[in-house]
């Protein structure tokens, strides 16, 4: 069977760059699907022998897939067109895509290459053909079933239904990022949201134990939810003993302050981690005014001490689109599992930090010499 695979953002690209892209699209899909490729003036086209269900499977997990159809090839040749159609058309007949007693339909028509006729008149005279199998009527404006015919050259495409994709970038086209990944609903979507720009991840976890029990396998079931949308890039996982520092400073810092030294502390051990694995940026999942750490000001104190990119790709979200995107890759479903929260959340935690007074509490808890004790507890976790 043959598939047109599209592409969106990677068509803009410089030939150069558009090459590359399209390589490492072929790549990711040839890590779980076995096939071959022909890529022909923008046009990539796969050829398997997997079955449709499995295809389908594969390439709904693709980034950088606009859509794709299944295919059917013969000769540009009126006569061999004609007979293919006939063919295509009881099948999706007895399949209810199209009922030609109450549809209507359209024949859209692209053509590669010198031929003795237009685009026009081959859509013409395919829609003839469907006329005379059917006696379905014509509608050009808004029809209930289009089919579609693409001729290239001396081979003749048709098909009728484009499957929507993921869309975005190849993963890993575009470098490494380190994601922050709790047990919480949102940062396996910002994760999520992240591989979908071209991003391979390498998920840290920060483990609050004492305050918190119950989140690390959490983790790994999400990272493995994860690693089914990262196809042809390995999802690294990491944990790091953070409970330590947490302990620390609650004994140090004044309560309120609790929450945003954490948030700060998880940012600058992700860059310890981003070092050492040669990434460029940090993700998490946060969206303003959500929780006492994401207030403008408590942002602003909490990565101020950070020297790397943070990107926040839910920033803007509320909690019901987050929750949506959550539904639909998987995550949410594990992440509303119940454990233990954090126990180490103050009463009244701090909304709006002052810098200057946040700046000197960090001082004096001597949060830098603790932090990097607590990267030496950096451990890898196999999926």
């Amino acid at each position: 069977m043959k598939y047109f695979i599209r592409y969106g953002e990677i068509g803009v690209k410089s030939p150069k760059i558009r090459r590359k892209f399209e390589n490492k699209l072929i790549s990711n899909i040839q890590s779980e699907l076995k096939c071959s490729f022909e890529n022909d003036q923008g046009r990539i086209t796969i050829v398997t022998d997997e079955s449709d269900e499995k295809v389908q499977d594969v390439l709904g997990r693709v980034f950088g897939i606009v859509s794709y159809s299944p295919v059917k090839e013969t000769r540009t040749d009126k006569q061999e067109i004609s007979d293919l159609i006939n063919e295509i058309l009881p099948e999706v007949i007895k399949k209810g895509k199209f009922d030609p007693k109450t549809d209507s339909f359209a024949v859209r028509c692209r053509r590669v290459g010198k031929h003795d006729f237009s685009s026009q008149e081959m859509a013409a005279y395919a829609g003839s053909v469907v006329i005379d199998a059917t006696d379905a009527k014509v509608n050009l404006s808004n029809p209930d079933f289009t089919l579609y015919v693409e001729v290239r050259e001396d081979k003749t495409f048709i098909y009728h239904e484009k499957i929507k994709g993921l869309g975005g970038l190849p993963v890993g086209s575009q470098g490494k990022v380190i994601c922050l990944i709790s047990g919480g609903i949102d940062s396996p979507v910002a994760a999520f949201q992240l591989l979908k720009r071209g991003c391979s991840i390498t998920l840290l976890h920060c483990d609050n134990y004492p305050f918190t029990e119950g989140s690390v396998e959490k983790v790994l079931k999400n990272a493995d939810n994860l690693r089914r949308y990262s196809l042809g890039e390995e999802v690294k996982v990491y944990s790091v003993k953070f409970g330590k520092y947490l302990q620390h400073v609650q004994n140090e810092a004044p309560p309120r302050m609790t929450c945003v030294l954490c948030k700060s502390g998880m940012y600058q051990i992700a860059s310890m981690l981003a070092k050492r694995e040669k990434a460029h940026a940090i993700v998490d999942g946060s969206s303003i005014g959500q929780v006492a750490s994401q207030t403008l000001n408590n942002i602003e104190v909490t990565r101020y001490h950070c020297k790397m990119p943070i990107f926040s790709p839910l920033i803007s979200m509320d909690k019901i689109e987050i929750e949506e995107i959550g539904k639909k890759i998987g995550t949410y479903e594990v992440s509303i599992l119940p454990d233990s929260g954090c126990s180490a959340v103050p009463r009244y935690p701090e909304t709006h930090a002052d810098l200057e007074l946040f700046k000197k509490v960090v001082e004096d808890i001597n949060q830098e010499k603790v932090l990097e004790d607590t990267a030496e507890s950096f451990e890898r976790i196999d999926l």
